[in-house]
């Protein structure tokens, strides 16, 4: 199980969880319901598989290393989302690191 209150001592997440690798909720914590902790569990693995297959689409189109997927991020106004393997957090973008969280998720979610 991922430590989700190492990534929840970082300044700027509201929200951490895991998932499995066929979508479901595992754990989650934070200020979130279970069933936007379980919703967002689904659709972060579909767009896990999805952002897989580009990083293989990149690699073997230009040559460059893009593989293995280490984590990807969805960026709004205000919030982020940041996901490592199977494991996501919720941020402010006022108030984070998203070079801290990265490295976090990648302790935490061992990639």
């Amino acid at each position: 199980m991922a430590n989700l209150d190492k990534l929840m001592n970082v300044k700027g997440v509201w929200a951490a969880e895991e998932f499995s690798p066929d979508g479901k909720l595992i754990a989650y914590k934070g200020d979130i319901s279970e069933e936007h902790a379980a919703m967002a569990a689904m659709t972060f693995n579909a767009n896990t598989v999805m952002v897989d297959v580009y990083t293989q689409s990149y690699t073997a189109f230009s040559g460059q290393e893009w593989t293995p997927l280490i984590g990807w991020a969805l960026i709004g106004p205000k919030y982020s989302i940041c996901v490592g393997g199977n494991v996501c957090v919720f941020v402010n973008n006022d108030e984070v690191s998203f070079n801290e969280v990265f490295k976090v998720l990648r302790e935490v979610a061992g990639k």
